[in-house]
């Protein structure tokens, strides 16, 4: 998508790639609804892809894809990776949104998800080494609360992670807070990070983040969707956050625009139209690309690719 620069001209920073959607209901080994907001991550030389997958009852599971390229040749497991529990009131209506972080010091991959139950969504954490298997960690934040993801390595000694309570004591619009734990079990109180704009702007109503952020020279680089309610209903789209490497609730750089939103028909169309919903991203050290995996209309899964050093540049301008 097209986006002004501090000179008024516009550049592109992200692409869609041609075999978009990458992933729909089709392709899929077992009838479902709708397969979207996939975790993104590089394991045994293949792109893993953790989708969420509504079933035709309306429950949501988690199931791994796995491609050579990212792009093309998945493979679809033939059963869930994560899915409701009968016997946990916190996820016996389904688990939703996995954003998988890969930590070096536990060398296991960590997977935030939100687990739903008759309490409403809560944040839920689990680990796994090779997505074939899974140790569940539980429940992490009461409900309600959502769209989760745990920072890479530790912070002045803690583990953090971003979380989207719907509701605190300061403020009735979700907005995106921060957790610290030294053991990923024991979670502090939610500190404030990143709210919706007041007015018309383009992520007023809320915002919640997106892949787990990247670290680089000038900060932890973060992906987020805002929301804007129209008459016809609400509008998704994306934007860049950087925030401060040492004081990872500080926000030190944020786009005033947003940089994706949805205007091909398969973001435009869908269980729910007009949403650009960013869940998963990688980096490709050797090339410097960005791949960014995401949900389009609620309903198939997609992906577009930036050059990291264009999008951290174009961030920068902003304060």
């Amino acid at each position: 998508m097209a986006l002004p620069t501090s000179d008024g001209a516009f550049r592109d920073l992200f692409h869609r790639d041609s075999a978009n959607p990458i992933l729909t209901p089709d392709d899929w080994p077992y009838p479902v609804n709708t397969v979207f907001n996939p975790g993104a991550a590089h394991h045994a030389g293949e792109t893993v892809l953790l989708c969420r997958i509504e079933d035709r009852r309306g429950m949501s599971h988690l199931t791994v894809a796995r491609s050579p390229d990212g792009i093309h040749g998945w493979r679809v497991d033939p059963k869930p990776l994560l899915a409701e529990d009968p016997g946990d009131a916190t996820s016996m209506w389904g688990v939703e949104d996995g954003r998988i972080t890969y930590v070096p010091e536990l060398e296991t991959y960590v997977i935030a998800y939100t687990a739903y139950g008759p309490s409403g969504p809560c944040v839920a954490l689990a680990t796994t080494e090779d997505f074939l298997s899974v140790q569940k960690l539980g429940a992490v934040m009461p409900p309600e609360d959502k769209d989760a993801a745990l920072l890479p390595r530790r912070v002045n000694g803690e583990f953090v992670l971003y979380h989207r309570p719907v509701s605190t004591r300061d403020t009735t619009r979700p907005a995106v807070w921060l957790s610290r734990s030294r053991d990923l079990r024991h979670w502090t109180a939610p500190e404030p990070v990143l709210a919706g704009r007041q007015g018309p702007w383009w992520d007023a109503v809320r915002v919640g983040i997106g892949p787990a952020p990247i670290e680089t020279s000038h900060g932890w680089l973060g992906v987020y969707h805002g929301v804007k309610q129209m008459p016809a209903g609400p509008i998704y789209r994306v934007g860049l956050v950087m925030f401060d490497l040492e004081e990872p609730a500080r926000v030190i750089r944020r786009t005033p625009g947003w940089v994706m939103g949805p205007e091909a028909d398969y973001e435009t169309r869908g269980d729910v139209p007009n949403v650009v919903f960013p869940t998963g991203m990688l980096h490709d050290a050797e090339t410097g690309s960005l791949r960014l995996y995401y949900g389009a209309g609620d309903s198939v899964i997609a992906m577009a690719t930036a050059d990291l050093a264009e999008v951290v540049d174009h961030l920068m301008q902003y304060g």
